[in-house]
């Protein structure tokens, strides 16, 4: 199956694919939880931890997104269960009193982040289907001393809030997880306001990647295996009614970083990693709904 079958009636939660994203990472939250990094897949996962022996984050689709000036202000567990491939709230332009949703919010990193930004008269929502993740980031959030933020559970083919009910929806690298990518986004445009902005980080494909990488499941929950290609996400994100699509990159991955996560998966690193190389970057994604 394409990543754009959009004949699909796949949401992240359902079916083997749900039951495997949600085990991961609720198994990751429970690690934050007792003390250490979050892994949810190993190196393959946005936001597995491959570390140094210095503990250092050295995964090269995780390590270095947030600046210290942030994590500093956050609850230590905040930043251990982050599961990403970019900074969202650094790259989208969030208002004092917006309102704003984080699709796939995990242990609530950038929820914490956004609050901060839109200040109290704005509002974040953090939907996430996982429990042991929405249990970490409410602990997360009475840590932090931050009221003006709601978690939500439910999946982000069906969001639970009203048409036109948010200034700004943000993600970070979650979108590629759903086998439904066109419901996703025509949920996104429903809830957007008009003039509302779609700003998420996630991971993109410049042309095509081999099939046996589309079909490891552990690559599924590690960002690479559904990740859609730059043409297909514009054209969906046109095909549901956005405007002004565009996609920046942030990261892209070269031949060492293909053979880290191809070998973790169990493939043929060496097979493989060249025909991968260059292909796979994490990326900024941008479009508006209309006035």
């Amino acid at each position: 199956m394409r990543s754009t079958d959009v004949g699909s009636t796949k949401g992240l939660g359902d079916g083997a694919l749900g039951d495997t994203v949600r085990q991961k990472y609720g198994k990751a939250a429970l690690q934050v939880a007792s003390g250490e990094a979050a892994s949810c897949c190993g190196p393959t996962c946005c936001g597995g931890s491959a570390t140094d022996v210095l503990g250092v984050d050295v995964n090269p689709i995780t390590s270095n997104l947030y600046g210290t000036d942030e994590t500093n202000v956050l609850p230590h567990d905040a930043v251990l269960a982050s599961l990403g491939c970019g900074n969202p709230t650094a790259l989208a332009t969030l208002r004092a009193g917006d309102v704003v949703l984080d699709l796939g919010s995990g242990g609530g990193i950038d929820v914490l982040l956004s609050a901060r930004r839109v200040g109290p008269t704005g509002k974040v929502y953090g939907l996430d289907m996982t429990d042991e993740m929405l249990s970490l980031a409410r602990q997360n959030q009475r840590k932090a001393g931050v009221t003006n933020v709601e978690f939500l559970k439910g999946q982000i083919e069906a969001i639970p809030l009203p048409d036109a009910s948010v200034d700004v929806i943000i993600s970070n690298c979650v979108i590629n997880l759903s086998g439904d990518k066109r419901r996703v986004l025509a949920e996104a445009f429903r809830v957007l306001k008009p003039g509302g902005r779609f700003a998420v980080s996630d991971v993109v494909v410049r042309g095509e990647i081999p099939a046996i990488v589309k079909q490891s499941m552990e690559l599924w929950v590690g960002c690479i295996a559904g990740a859609l290609r730059e043409d297909e996400f514009v054209s969906l994100l046109t095909q549901v009614g956005f405007t002004d699509p565009s996609i920046e990159p942030t990261r892209v991955y070269d031949v060492e970083d293909a053979k880290a996560f191809l070998a973790s998966a169990g493939l043929d690193a060496d097979a493989v990693a060249r025909d991968v190389s260059g292909r796979i970057m994490s990326a900024f994604v941008r479009a508006r709904k209309p006035e």
